[in-house]
């Protein structure tokens, strides 16, 4: 039932490209979809425990773009804009990866890091990501891996 209210959810908020995404299909908690303009895949998800989120859904996702030439690039948006200075850590089944945020968005450092991520999230069982927002308090989001390797197959 959580997986189609969040397809629901996840087209509502892409009308305007709605006829251009495709669903690829829900697996436990991770959905995987495709985009003809531009030319994209993604597996996404949103976090079974978050802080409300204000003016957007938070979420995971990985994308490949391949026109591009780019596989597994990691994103991550909060719930909260985090604090200016403060930093963002991924943990994989306790294993922490330093994401590199700006504002309300949050990425691997670079190449190598997308694939360490990618790598783990194929693997684990749930992942948290942690900041301060920026009024201070912490925010830890809690997702949970299984189907994620299958939305990124898919």
């Amino acid at each position: 039932m959580r997986a189609a209210v969040f397809l629901v959810v996840l087209l509502a908020l892409g009308a305007p490209v709605a006829a251009q995404r495709q669903s690829l299909g829900i697996f436990s908690q991770w959905g995987a979809f495709s985009e003809s303009e531009p030319r994209r895949c993604f597996a996404i998800a949103e976090p079974m425990r978050s802080p409300r989120a204000l003016d957007w859904k938070p979420f995971a996702s990985i994308s490949y773009w391949p026109e591009r030439r780019v596989g597994g690039q990691v994103h991550f948006r909060p719930s909260r804009v985090k604090r200016e200075g403060a930093a963002v850590l991924l943990k994989i089944d306790g294993r922490p990866f330093q994401l590199l945020a700006g504002g309300v968005d949050a990425w691997a450092p670079d190449a190598r890091g997308y694939v360490e991520i990618v790598s783990a999230m194929r693997r684990g069982i749930d992942m948290t990501i942690e900041t301060r927002s920026e009024r201070g308090a912490f925010v830890r989001e809690y997702y949970q891996l299984r189907g994620a390797a299958t939305a990124i197959d898919a």
